[in-house]
């Protein structure tokens, strides 16, 4: 039934339109790598489901260097091939795969200094989106913008079912639009600044007062 929910998820995501600033990486009328984004993404669904993470971690929008290009939140290509060996988590030996062949393996910083965090305190995340397409600027695939609040209100029902899939795993925000949407929600939930634009120390700080919670109960 868990399997069915996680289709059933990818399915709907795969169905939603993209407006002319803004793309879907998951559509079925897409790119063939379309197919392998929904299929990574999945797998790190199931794989979530069947260990049991220790927090969703819930960001802003796919970033057009991280899961525009892998289809799995908080990753890069290089974090989803070659793994998080700490955490055994992702890699290209459990069946990850690259979507996007354009003679380059890409790198994200906010998925790079999110991972290193969580590498080191034995903390294995499952991600999601507030807002689950790629927003960019106005006639550059190659950028981002922050997602409007409406498109951040149409990510909301996906969210809720996100949640649901995992009911009895805490939630950590990262930065505003992620706090808004789970508190749009009504999902109590840890606040985190977001790592970019100097925010990374601050991130870093806050991750750790989290898992030093999740030790105590407290979380």
């Amino acid at each position: 039934m868990a399997s069915d929910s996680i289709n059933a998820i990818i399915a709907d995501l795969a169905a939603i339109p993209a407006p002319a600033d803004a793309v879907n990486p998951y559509a079925l009328d897409g790119p063939p790598g379309n197919v392998v984004r929904r299929d990574n993404l999945r797998l790190a669904l199931e794989v979530a489901l069947a260990r049991g993470p220790d927090l969703l971690l819930v960001g802003e929008a796919p970033g057009y260097n991280g899961a525009r290009r892998t289809g799995v939140p908080f990753t890069s290509e290089r974090l989803l091939l070659g793994g998080i060996v700490p955490l055994g988590q992702y890699g290209a030996d459990q069946g990850f795969a690259l979507a996007t062949d354009d003679g380059r393996m890409s790198a994200e910083p906010t998925a790079t200094i999110a991972y290193r965090e969580l590498a080191a305190l034995g903390l294995f995340a499952v991600g999601w989106n507030a807002y689950p397409l790629h927003p960019h600027r106005p006639g550059n695939d190659q950028s981002n913008r922050p997602p409007r609040t409406i498109e951040l209100a149409l990510g909301l029902p996906l969210l809720a079912r996100i949640i649901a899939l995992f009911p009895a795993v805490p939630a950590v925000a990262m930065g505003n639009s992620a706090d808004r949407a789970l508190a749009a929600l009504g999902v109590a939930h840890t606040k985190l600044r977001h790592p970019a634009q100097g925010g990374a120390t601050s991130f870093a700080l806050g991750l750790r007062a989290f898992a030093e919670g999740l030790r105590r109960g407290g979380v």
